[in-house]
């Protein structure tokens, strides 16, 4: 048997990488140790920030002024004719301007506001049905004026030229371009009828039909190919402490159900300006209801009355209201004592701590302190 001999350096070696092993050992577990304590220590950070409470209307204010934003919204009635487009700017279809508020809630531009705000002209059904009786006689009075030979980049000036003859007495049953006519019949002086010497009444009957072949018979655009609607013109937003400059938008989403008035806005370049240094977190919002209870504070920041308001001599200014809770959710909306008035719509709602609690989106105009708020659970549908 041949016993093998072992060498001190042989040993030595042996040891070393042992040692060297136990290290990476020892290593990895830090690593695993250091990552889990990070990604803890993250939560736990996370947590202690959404309970931060801000606990005054003015640190409240302070901290969310430069996110809340004023919008001017500028829309019209279009046509669309064959295919081209214009729009209408005729004395029965002036274009309309009002002013919302709205506020950030991301670094990509993201706005939330009101429905009505982006779509005025479905604010209610007293004003749908309106735009469409509008739509209706607008429709009517082109399709009175407007004749096959005029060309479709002549359609927009013929209209605003001839638009004094317009009548909305068409009927399509009887014709286009049909003007509403007297039913009362044209009498013929009594009394003995004379004939003129030079012609016999055969002549005369002929005559007439010879003039009456001369007269062009004018041939109008169908009404069916007229198609008229409103749509926005442009729609922009105004920073706090901003001197009347006005950043473009695009209208993104508005919400389906008819009972949640709430829809997004995004800037253009889809970039949050650097001066709004706090977004509105929807992520620290009261997303029950139920926890509101009549009695709570409610702090709201906007823009009231738009710009006759907002506009001061150094500048654009947002302002705040402050009240309470006054009725319990009913699952969409909230009632609360804010003075408020046309302008807040889409102003946020908070509570004592800075936390939304609600959409500001309506008022009662007679009395000053009832207004009302979409609830802060319905903004994640969006």
């Amino acid at each position: 048997m041949k016993i093998r001999k072992i060498e001190p350096n042989e040993d030595l070696a042996a040891a070393t990488n042992k040692k060297k092993t136990n290290r990476y050992k020892f290593a990895i577990i830090g690593i695993i140790l250091l990552s889990a304590a990070g990604f803890f220590g993250f939560k736990y950070f996370k947590t202690e920030t959404k309970t931060v409470c801000l606990g005054t209307d003015t640190k409240i204010y302070d901290t969310y002024k430069d996110a809340v934003v004023l919008v001017k919204h500028k829309y019209g009635y279009f046509a669309k004719i064959n295919g081209k487009e214009f729009q209408l700017n005729v004395e029965d279809a002036k274009e309309e301007t009002i002013y919302g508020t709205g506020f950030f809630v991301d670094a990509n531009g993201s706005m939330l506001t009101n429905k009505h705000v982006l779509q005025p002209w479905n604010s209610s059904d007293e004003e749908t049905e309106k735009v469409n009786t509008t739509i209706s006689n607008l429709r009517m009075k082109v399709a009175s004026i407007l004749t096959k030979d005029v060309s479709e980049d002549q359609y927009e000036s013929f209209i605003d030229s001839n638009w004094s003859h317009a009548s909305v007495s068409y009927d399509e049953g009887e014709g286009e371009g049909d003007y509403e006519e007297s039913d009362e019949e044209t009498s013929e002086p009594a009394g003995e009828e004379f004939v003129s010497s030079n012609e016999t009444p055969a002549d005369t009957a002929q005559a007439s039909t010879d003039i009456a072949a001369s007269i062009p018979v004018k041939d109008y655009v169908s009404i069916d190919e007229i198609e008229v609607y409103v749509k926005t013109i442009n729609i922009e937003v105004a920073l706090h402490n901003s001197d009347n400059e006005w950043l473009t938008c695009e209208i993104k989403k508005v919400s389906e159900d008819t009972n949640i008035d709430l829809g997004i806005l995004q800037l253009a370049d889809q970039q949050t300006p650097a001066s709004v240094t706090n977004v509105i977190n929807l992520d620290n919002a009261v997303d029950d209801d139920k926890s509101l209870a009549p009695g709570q504070k409610a702090i709201m920041v906007g823009y009231p009355l738009g710009m006759d308001l907002a506009q001061t001599n150094s500048g654009i200014k947002v302002q705040l209201y402050n009240g309470q809770i006054s009725k319990e959710s009913d699952g969409n909306t909230i009632q609360y004592s804010i003075t408020s008035t046309h302008g807040a719509s889409g102003a946020p709602v908070f509570n004592e701590c800075g936390q939304l609690i609600a959409v500001n989106f309506s008022g009662v105009d007679q009395v000053q302190g009832i207004n009302f708020g979409i609830v802060a659970k319905h903004v994640h549908a969006l």
